[in-house]
């Protein structure tokens, strides 16, 4: 930890730039300085192919100007723009702030093209041929990387082209997923449900009310400990939107299938997160992505 909050890297990578700069000049001086041993002819003795000699002539004025120069801009650019360590420069010039500004110049081009798209509905959007390659666009480069580029996930990372929604699938719903994130939390509840024994009753009851393959004794067994999961995922097991709990009744498991994934989730918890996008887009994109992913799952 100490190597993000001390100075050293700042002061090891301003000291090896310097030192590595006024070597070369001193390298160039030194160069200009030395003579090499020649013969009376002004060779170094060595001779290839017979006949090709090696002479011992000093680099042309303009040449060794370019190596000077180079080196004095070197310093003039360290001196203006961030480079040794934490230096600022005396631009103050960040990547950030020209990103920033990029980003707002780009989105002043935009807005006339939004605009058309702001006055819509979510809904309408998903029909609309130009709103929808717009969309497109936006989650191939903003959500493609966690629920795939045909969005239909992949473990822990939610299909959003099915019916399936934690929180809701309303245009609303999406919009305020892509605004604000989400932060899903499933806490470790082995000790209140008993013993590993219990644990596992309990997991094969929870596979039971989907259907799937699972001891029935257990199941049986397991269904008087589940009171302590209908706090969140309710008596029937269907979830609750809003608390974002998983529908245990459909055949959908977003973080693993079977009694051995059941029985790591209640002794483990899990936590997950939807990243904020408010500061990644803006209101339009947003609202034209949100028609976009609700288009998914509503053809």
């Amino acid at each position: 930890m100490s190597d993000f909050t001390s100075n050293f890297w700042a002061v090891f990578v301003t000291a090896i730039t310097l030192f590595g700069m006024v070597a070369c000049l001193l390298l160039l001086w030194f160069s200009g300085k030395a003579r090499a041993m020649t013969a009376n002819d002004n060779t170094t003795g060595h001779v290839w192919d017979g006949d090709l000699r090696e002479m011992n002539n000093p680099l042309p004025r303009w040449w060794v100007w370019l190596f000077v120069i180079t080196i004095v801009f070197g310093f003039l650019y360290l001196a203006l723009y961030p480079g040794l360590g934490s230096m600022k420069g005396k631009l103050g010039w960040t990547s950030a702030d020209q990103y920033a500004a990029e980003v707002e110049k780009a989105n002043l081009a935009e807005a006339p093209l939004y605009a058309k798209f702001v006055a819509m509905k979510p809904e309408d959007l998903s029909k609309d041929p130009q709103a929808k390659a717009i969309g497109e666009r936006l989650f191939m480069n903003n959500c493609a990387q966690c629920h795939g580029s045909d969005a239909r996930g992949s473990k822990g990372f939610p299909n959003l082209t099915d019916a399936d929604w934690l929180h809701g699938g309303s245009t609303d719903k999406i919009k305020e997923t892509l605004t604000l994130g989400r932060i899903g939390q499933m806490p470790p509840m082995a000790a209140a449900v008993g013993t590993p024994e219990d644990v596992k009753n309990v997991a094969n009851y929870v596979l039971s009310l989907s259907g799937s393959p699972h001891d029935s004794v257990r199941a049986a067994v397991g269904k008087s400990k589940f009171a302590v999961c209908a706090a969140c995922h309710g008596a029937d097991g269907k979830g609750l939107q809003a608390l974002g709990s998983a529908n245990l009744t459909d055949n959908i498991w977003l973080h693993g299938y079977g009694e051995a994934a059941i029985i790591a989730m209640v002794n483990n918890g899990k936590v997950n997160q939807m990243p904020v996008q408010a500061g990644k887009l803006t209101e339009a994109q947003i609202h034209v992505l949100s028609g976009y992913v609700w288009g998914m799952s509503n053809k």
